[in-house]
């Protein structure tokens, strides 16, 4: 079987996107919202007099790796220069900043680094394989001035035995929309049998799928037997297409080649307000992700790390990111100003909402179920691969 993916061509999407405002994406995520003017692209990090290829965390510098929008030298307002703000306020200097737009291109950057990075701003899928591999450590959260604002539920996804291994930076959530003009009736079932639809180009769509199992109770937790269903329910359509960008989600209900597709809240959003009629079909539960800052393993000093991990732990940065990107802040304080409309679009202070929100676990598998041992996540990237067979 062979995917699919979108193609971004066409004028009818062009002019959805000039509507919308610039986007983009890392597992899933948007740049800023279209109410907002489009950002001028970040400037590199200023290297000082006298910089070092391997310049270390021991001369007060830092080397990050993290999506687009999550560390910006200014755009959504001039309160928004994280990193000139952050160095000027703490001394400290950000030596190296690589940015992504996908976790694809997260996990390359990982591998092909030539040291490790002192920091990560990783998704639960990534964070597990940090940890399995020691390249980051745990984190002292009494070091992180603020902590204990972050919502609890997930300072709690972060823990691995006992050991906090992030701090909570944004969240979302997927959900199916579909083109109300074209489809009549919508459910996830016929989302999944659709030959006009697009899901997200991950192995972690599989628990998507599961949600539609009756038998399944934590959709990233699955028997053996329950992964071989979802499976078989991803392989029924051979004419599905996969988006690893959200701008093809765009496109494609601009140019009406889907029906269906699986996206945040935010680019639901931005269609409706494009004049497009999507809608959200109806579902009892949802997959979301947390998205959090880790700490690199063998830090000579780790003095501006904690100063970095408490600057982004913080309302203000978190606000500004989550109006950014399209995503909620994890800091509850930051569903104020800019960010109130995007905590009130992902249900940030609904805890009904968020207890609909299956999160991936970190890492998805290696766990125990009801019905024994469940499938580990790297089982799941074999079985996704079948799919391109």
């Amino acid at each position: 079987m062979r995917r699919r993916r979108i193609s971004a061509v066409a004028l009818a999407a062009a002019a959805l996107v000039a509507c919308t405002g610039a986007v983009s994406s890392a597992a899933g995520q948007a740049t800023q919202p279209a109410a907002q003017p489009a950002a001028k692209p970040s400037p590199k990090p200023t290297p000082s007099a006298t910089p070092s290829p391997t310049a270390t965390q021991s001369d007060g510098t830092l080397q990050i790796l993290t999506y687009r929008g999550y560390a910006e030298y200014g755009g959504v307002s001039p309160k928004a220069n994280w990193v000139g703000s952050f160095e000027k306020e703490t001394g400290c200097r950000l030596a190296r900043v690589d940015t992504v737009r996908t976790a694809e291109e997260m996990e390359r950057a990982v591998a092909a680094a030539e040291r490790p990075y002192d920091l990560i701003s990783a998704g639960p899928a990534l964070a597990g394989d940090l940890i399995t591999r020691k390249l980051v450590q745990p984190i002292d959260s009494a070091k992180v001035s603020g902590y204990d604002d972050l919502n609890e539920r997930f300072r709690d996804m972060t823990k691995v035995s006992g050991k906090v291994y992030g701090v909570p930076f944004l969240w979302g959530y997927h959900e199916f929309i579909y083109d109300s003009a074209r489809v009549k009736g919508a459910s996830m079932s016929q989302a999944f049998a659709s030959g006009r639809a697009a899901l997200r180009d991950s192995p972690l769509t599989i628990a998507d799928a599961a949600l539609t199992d009756a038998t399944v109770k934590d959709p990233y937790e699955l028997s053996q037997e329950q992964l071989d269903r979802a499976m078989a329910l991803l392989k029924q359509q051979k004419e599905r297409t996969y988006w690893r960008k959200p701008i093809d989600l765009v496109k494609g209900f601009a140019t009406g080649s889907l029906d269906y597709a699986q996206a945040t809240p935010y680019y639901r959003l931005l269609l409706q307000k494009a004049g497009k009629p999507v809608r959200t079909v109806g579902a009892k539960a949802a997959t979301g992700w947390l998205d959090s800052w880790m700490l690199g393993a063998n830090l000579p000093d780790t003095t501006c790390a904690y100063r970095w991990l408490t600057w982004m732990t913080a309302a203000d940065a978190q606000r500004d990111a989550a109006a950014w990107v399209g995503l909620a802040p994890a800091n509850d304080k930051a569903c104020k100003g800019r960010a109130k409309s995007i905590c009130d679009l992902y249900g940030a202070d609904d805890p009904k909402k968020l207890d609909r929100i299956a999160f991936a676990v970190r890492p998805p598998g290696g766990c125990r179920g009801e019905d024994g041992e469940c499938t580990e996540y790297a089982v799941w990237g074999k079985r996704w691969a079948e799919l391109a067979e």
